[in-house]
Parts: structure tokens; sequence; C-alpha cells
């Protein structure tokens, strides 16, 4: 019997020993085929020689530019060139699309019904033709980006809204929607932050090959730039671009990233009024709308409090343009026509709203008081003109060539108070409406120029007043109009985004400091009305109708969530890892998650936290256990990493996503006295945060 044992355990041994061979040819054979993927000595590939060659010519080029500075600086100024070049081409295009429907026009001129046709139905297609192209290739191209945007900084994975196919998308869609002009009356301003960054992540992308990562970086920096470089392309005003990423797209804005900011949005700024030069629309570097106001004397002491009232009247109207913006959200998401019409006929929609507005803007008609025959930006560098229209009204010389005084059309009808009344009403709602359209399209010009009419509007009548001996002296220099429209435009569009970079931009656009004081001080006073009672923003409020996972949004609706503790929204706990576990175990918590970081407990029974072990150091202990006949435990092997922060189940949402956001960390631990109660990680957050929304 001791034999037949004997000879039984020899054949078992010898059974296991052919099993161990097959299993070290089968990963060698593995192993080999991964070295050959990896290599360049692969037969199919052609040129080889030559492919070396360039491979280190590159290598070369690399090692002379990551000598003066780092790779990341190359990418930061790519960026700037890159952004202002596709705003310029969108310009030259928009501007030949314009002068196609006006040259148009002018050649049906006696013939009404013709003119009409031509009027609305020029719109109503590239509306039509915008809203359909962007919503076949890339449904998440339509709107303005911003919103998105904002939640991706926050730390909330979107991919879609930073793929190839929505930036092209939103291009094509982009110069579609502004060739319509002022008759759909919207901007470019948002779209193009959102375009940015979408240029912005791939080249964050080929940083890191470049630095020869072997793992990628977090995008964030890359996407906090590029929002500065979108605004500071579109008008070639890199600080107020900045301040703009600071106060509108970063919940937490990185010092480490204030000059990378400013270095790529004055790339992009340099950029763009160069291309602008060279194609001949500029002389030379200058601001996009030059103004002529005094320098000798821009305004009087007693004008002080003037512009003061004027931030108080613009913060008012801010409040109700955000009132009827947020009502036609709802209104929207609840009527059931219109949500079926939207989900199925986006293109139907668009045209539908788009012949109604051109036709109440036609010229021969209601039009002809509302200056409807001016581009976006003729209206805004009309508004501005220092002329006091109440003195050029009776002039027919100046209303009888509009082609070289824009300004002469808000006159056209005798009386520029109707003009400009009539053109704020009007427009206030057709704004509103305009913002419905399911297409690429920025609101923030329209907001300005809407501001600039209010300014224009205040400053015409105080000038009257002036004329008339009951301000001022009639010896004195008269008031200008164009310092009360840049105050205005300023102060109107700052109060309903929530921010000071339109003081700023207001200046930059026009090369003018010398009303800088009391262009921030009528900002101010209307922030601070239109921010009071915790009304939100416009951002704000497309964030809240989307229910995109913003948390800063979100507490402006409702800031009872800032008291809403983590453990009460917190979900079930993810897998988790024992300090003795083994192979086995190891590989399940891999197979059944996707963290970066594994919890260590001390026994699966206890929970008591021990620290956090990285996925690679996981998947190297699986290697290094893989052909061993004695197996190891984790903590034979892996060094357990302690955790710094650990968060309690009272902490609150807003709170937790605060340190996630600061430490850049992907995952944050809560314990209750020492026992791991569960894990926050960016997808637990977006989860939480959706819940929320939901609960709206």
């Amino acid at each position: 019997m001791d034999c037949i044992q004997h000879i039984d355990s020899a054949k078992v041994n010898e059974g296991d020993e052919k099993d161990v061979e097959l299993q070290n040819q089968r990963d060698k054979s593995i192993e080999g085929q991964r070295l050959l993927i990896l290599t360049d000595e692969q037969p199919w590939k052609p040129w080889k020689r030559s492919r070396s060659w360039v491979k280190e010519c590159l290598v070369r080029v690399r090692c002379v530019m990551g000598s003066l500075m780092g790779m990341e600086w190359y990418c930061f100024a790519t960026l700037g060139v890159l952004t202002a070049f596709l705003s310029f081409l969108m310009d030259l295009s928009v501007a030949k699309l314009l002068r196609a429907h006006q040259w148009l026009y002018s050649q049906l001129e006696g013939h009404c019904l013709l003119q009409f046709l031509c009027w609305t139905l020029y719109p109503v297609s590239l509306s039509a033709l915008s809203t359909s192209f962007s919503q076949s290739i890339c449904p998440f191209s339509a709107g303005s980006g911003v919103p998105e945007v904002r939640t991706i900084l926050s730390g909330v994975d979107m991919p879609h809204y930073l793929s190839l196919t929505n930036l092209f998308a939103k291009y094509v869609g982009l110069i579609c929607t502004l060739a319509a002009g002022s008759t759909v009356f919207l901007g470019k301003v948002g779209p193009f932050v959102h375009l940015s960054t979408m240029v912005g992540a791939y080249l964050n992308q080929l940083c890191t090959v470049l630095r020869g990562e072997k793992e990628e970086r977090t995008e964030g920096a890359m996407l906090v730039v590029a929002a500065a470089v979108g605004v500071a392309s579109c008008f070639g005003a890199p600080i107020s671009g900045v301040l703009f990423s600071v106060e509108v797209m970063s919940s937490h804005f990185a010092l480490k990233d204030y000059c990378p900011c400013f270095f790529a949005a004055a790339c992009g700024a340099l950029t763009f009024h160069l291309l602008s030069m060279w194609s001949g629309e500029q002389e030379t570097l200058q601001a996009l709308f030059q103004t002529s106001f005094s320098d000798d004397l821009p305004f009087y002491p007693l004008e002080i409090p003037v512009f003061a009232i004027l931030g108080l009247l613009c913060g008012a109207g801010s409040c109700v343009y955000l009132f009827c913006h947020r009502w036609i959200l709802l209104f929207i998401k609840t009527n059931k026509i219109l949500i079926k019409v939207l989900s199925t006929e986006k293109a139907l929609y668009s045209a539908m709203v788009v012949f109604l507005l051109a036709s109440v803007t036609f010229p021969l008609s209601a039009g002809q008081y509302m200056a409807s025959k001016l581009t976006i930006k003729q209206l805004l560098s009309s508004l501005l003109d220092s002329r006091q229209w109440t003195s050029q009204s009776h002039n027919a010389s100046v209303v009888l060539q509009p082609n070289l005084c824009p300004w002469s059309e808000w006159i056209s009808s005798g009386n520029p108070y109707l003009t400009l009344g009539f053109f704020l009403f009007m427009k206030l709602w057709m704004l509103v409406l305009a913002c419905t359209l399911p297409l690429p399209a920025g609101y923030f010009m329209p907001v300005f120029i809407y501001g600039a009419a209010i300014g224009r509007l205040f400053g015409e009548g105080l000038a009257y007043v002036s004329l008339n001996g009951v301000y001022l002296d009639q010896n004195r220099n008269p008031i200008n109009p164009g310092g009360y429209a840049l105050a205005g435009a300023a102060a109107f569009s700052g109060a309903v985004t929530h921010t000071l970079s339109p003081a700023l931009l207001a200046l930059e656009l026009t090369g003018q400091s010398t009303h800088a004081a009391p262009i921030l001080l009528a900002t101010l006073v209307a922030n601070a009305l239109a921010r009071s009672g915790q009304r939100p923003s416009f951002y704000d409020a497309l964030s809240i109708s989307k229910k995109l996972p913003h948390l800063p949004s979100l507490l402006k609706v409702c800031p009872r969530l800032s008291s809403v503790p983590i453990g009460k929204v917190l979900g079930p706990r993810g897998p988790v890892l024992e300090r003795a576990a083994g192979p086995t175990q190891v590989q399940q918590v891999l197979n059944t998650c996707s963290q970066t970081q594994i919890p260590v407990v001390d026994t699966l029974d206890s929970q008591i936290l021990l620290g956090s072990i990285n996925r690679s150091d996981l998947q190297t202990f699986l290697c290094h256990n893989h052909n061993k006949v004695l197996k190891k435990q984790l903590v034979d092997m892996c060094s357990i990493q302690p955790v710094s922060v650990q968060l309690s189940p009272d902490t609150t949402v807003q709170e937790a996503h605060g340190i996630l956001s600061v430490l850049c960390g992907e995952s944050l631990f809560v314990t209750e006295r020492g026992r791991l109660s569960g894990v926050v990680t960016w997808p637990e957050m977006k989860r939480m945060m959706a819940d929320l929304a939901d609960d709206l």
C-alpha cells in the first residue's frame, strides 16, 4: 500500500510539474506577443528607416524645446493661436454671409413681398440648418456650453461635451446662427468658450504624449486656461478673459493657473488682432470698438451719483430679464406640446421661432423703429457714439447716409427716444424667446448690447435735460451719452451673469480708461441688486434647467442643500480589502470596481480603516503571486498608504465637494469612529448632486 501511495503521489507531482510548464509556456508566448506589439519591429509597417529617422528627429526637437521651457507652455501658446485663428475664420465667414444677405435685400428694393421673403427666409434657412446639422452630428452641441464646462471644471466627468464631433458640429452650427444676423440677436462668446475648452482637452492629451508620461494628468488646468482664451480670442481682451475664467468657470481657482491663463490669453488676443490687421479690418493693433470720448473732461463729478442710479436701473432690468428667462425655461419643460415638438422636430421649432422674430424686425414695418438693418457689431458701435442724437435728429444730411453713419438708423423716425424705447421693449421678449432655440448660440453679447441701449436712453435723456439748462450750464461741455451706454452695457451684463468681468471687458473693447471708475461703480451697484435674495444668475438658471450636477448653482435655488449631511445621501459602500487578503480577493475587487484607490481595512468584520492601496500596486501584487506556489498576503508585499483626510457622516455635501475640488483627489473616505462607512468619488458625487437636482 505504501508503494502504491508513493507511486500515486509521484504521478500527481509529475502532473503538476507538467501543468506548471504548460502555464509558463503560455505566459511566455503571451508576453512575447505583448513585446512584439509594443516594439517597432513589426514587419507589416513600411519605411522602417524613415520612421526611425523621423522619430529620432522628433525626440531631438522635444529635448531642445523642453530645455527652454516646459512642454505645457508650448501647448498654452498653441491653444491661444489656434483659438484665435478659429475665431477670426468664423468672423470672416459670418461677415461674408451677412453681406450676401444685405446685397440680396438691396437688390430687391421696390418689391415689398420679395424683400419680406428675403428678410425672413434667409435667417430661417440658416437657423434650421444650424439646428439640424448640430443635432444630427452631436446633440450636446446646442446652447451656450458654459454651464456644461462649469460642471466639468467642478470635477464631474462629461466626456461627450469635449468630443471632436461636438467641436465640429458646434463650430459649423455657430457660423450659421451668427449669419442669421441681428434678427435672431444671438452671440458667440459662450459657445466659443466651449470650443476653446474642447481644443484645450485635445492639446492636453498631446502635451501628455510629448512629455512621455504613461498616466494622463488631470486636464483641469488646461480647461481653465482654455476658458480664458475663449473670451480673449473673441474680443482681443486678455485681462477680462482671465477674470471671466476666475469668476464664471472655476468654483476654486488655483493660483498656479494664474500665469498660464494670462500667457495663453495674451497669445490668443495678439493673434486675433494680428489676423484682423493683416486682413485689412484694422489699421493697427487697436481696440475692437474704437470710441471718440473726450479725454479732457470725460464726465463731471456730479455725474458720479447718476452712474450709480444707472446701475440701479440696470440691476432692476436684469431682475426682470432673469425672471422672464427662468419662466420660459420652466414653461418649455412643462408644456406638453413644446416637449413633443422639441423632442422630435427641433429644426421645425427653430424655423417657426426665427420666422416670427424676422417678421417682427422687417425694416419696412416695425423693424424701422428697432434699427433692424444694423448687424450686432454695428449696433454696439452706434450705441457707443459720443454725439448726442437729439441734436442730430433734425440734420437731414446725416439721416440720408446710413452706410457712413450707422447710428443714423436710430434717428430715422425723427425721435431717438421712441426708437430706443421700442427697441428695449421688443428685444426683451425676443431675446428671451431666442434663448429657447435648440442650436449653438451665445447669450452674453446680446445682453451686453441690451444694457448699452438702456444706458444710451438714460444718457440721451440726461443730455436733453442738460441742453435745456436744467442740469448743467449751457456754456460747459455737453454730456456724453456714449459713456452711459458703455456703463449700462457693463452693468446690465454683469448683473445678468453675477460677475464684474464685463466692466473690464467694456474698457478693453473700447480702449477707454477714462470711464473706469463710473463703469465699475455702476456694475457693482447692479450686481448688488441682482444678487440680493439669492437669485440665480443666467448660467445658474441654465444649469438648473438642464439638471446638471453643479453644486454652486443648486445652492442658489435651494440654500438648505448646504446643510444636507453626506451620510444621508451616501450610496452603498463599495468593495474593500482586508490587510490579510490573498490574490483571489484582490482579483475579485479589481474585477468589480474601477477606483484608482482601494480602501484597506483591518478585517472585514471590524471595518477599521487602515489606509488605501493604488490599483497599480494591486496589479503588481497579482503578477508576483501568479507563478508562486506559496501565495503571499496583501500586507506582505504592498505598502498601505495612510489616509490624510477623512470625512464624517455629518460632513455636509457642500463641504465634501469643496474638499474634493481643492485636493484634486479622486476619492475621499467616510468613517465613523474609525470604521469605514463609504467612499466619496467624483461619480458618486455626481450621483448625489443629480439626486438633489431631481428633488428640486
